[in-house]
């Protein structure tokens, strides 16, 4: 490709939904990442599903190598689609919080989603732990993050209740209980919530940019100016960033912040299914870009045009 991305996929150009984690024993930077099939042309949505979860590995998180797709994380016999990790270290192990999904459908309804726990001790050789028990049988994009109250708790999108974003809380990591909704309103995906300059943040993907919240707390969230604004909605300069950007993660190192997300360099959000032949195939396209955050008098900001600095 011949634009500005940061990472793009090299099997599929379909890399979406990255989340970023450091390794604590060797310091390199991994990236786990959906591995949408775009270069596949078949009916419907089925190029979105099937996907594998993809692996690329950094020293300074700015240049980035592919490094295959994660083993093990199979739990049938036939077909899975796989979206979305979420990785974390909790101190002892890191864990994977997986949207796992049953065959490759080609269609968005009908189709339940799951999200399923996964453990390891280096980040390349994962275990099943265990599936979780949500609010419904319809959620995806799981959040995972220790709150002010020295509890954990899990955010995520459920897509039976109007595509909201969902709380589950818990003491040990092992038992989950369902705290309720979070955010409703606008219809949204991919909650992502850290900590920067003295407050909490919980951005959310509303598929014209994201919506950022803001808490004292982790637990009640204010939006962030008026109903309809956003960050990265508005083109960027660099090449493949002038669409709108989708689903990332937040990692925090001290008082510096790199928003990892993805774009569809050539796509603007309308309806995919009405586009036809080579058009269609550049469409499904995606790239990964990051960009640096501040906190501005409690604000927080995103100069979309700025390269993130390299991570030590």
């Amino acid at each position: 490709m011949t634009d500005d991305a940061l990472f793009h996929d090299p099997v599929h150009d379909g890399a979406t939904d990255p989340t970023v984690i450091r390794h604590r024993d060797t310091g390199e930077w991994f990236m786990f990442y959906t591995q949408r099939r775009a270069s596949v042309d078949e009916p419907g949505v089925a190029w979105v599903h099937g996907s594998r979860i993809g692996v690329a590995r950094s020293s300074d998180a700015r240049r980035w190598h592919y490094a295959g797709t994660v083993a093990g994380l199979q739990r049938s016999a036939g077909p899975e689609t796989h979206w979305a990790p979420e990785v974390i270290d909790d101190g002892e192990r890191y864990r994977m919080y997986l949207t796992v999904i049953d065959g490759v459908p080609d269609r968005w309804e009908g189709h339940p989603r799951r999200i399923v726990e996964y453990t390891s001790d280096d980040l390349e050789r994962w275990s099943f732990a265990r599936e979780l028990a949500l609010s419904s049988d319809r959620v995806i994009d799981a959040c995972v993050a220790r709150c002010p109250d020295g509890r954990w708790r899990l955010w995520y999108k459920d897509e039976a209740d109007a595509s909201s974003t969902w709380c589950a809380v818990s003491d040990d990591l092992a038992d989950w209980r369902v705290e309720g909704r979070v955010l409703g309103g606008r219809p949204h995906e991919g909650p992502n919530v850290f900590a920067l300059g003295g407050w909490w943040w919980l951005l959310v993907d509303e598929w014209r940019g994201m919506g950022v919240h803001r808490s004292s707390d982790a637990r009640a969230w204010t939006r962030q100016g008026e109903p309809d604004e956003v960050i990265l909605g508005a083109p960027g300069r660099r090449r493949g960033d002038e669409t709108f950007g989708r689903h990332g993660d937040v990692v925090v190192e001290g008082e510096q912040a790199t928003l990892y997300y993805f774009t569809h360099p050539h796509w603007d959000g309308s309806e995919l299914d009405s586009i036809e032949g080579a058009d269609a195939a550049a469409a499904r396209r995606s790239a990964i870009f990051a960009v640096p955050l501040r906190v501005e008098r409690g604000r927080l900001v995103c100069d979309r045009d700025a390269v993130a600095g390299s991570i030590r």
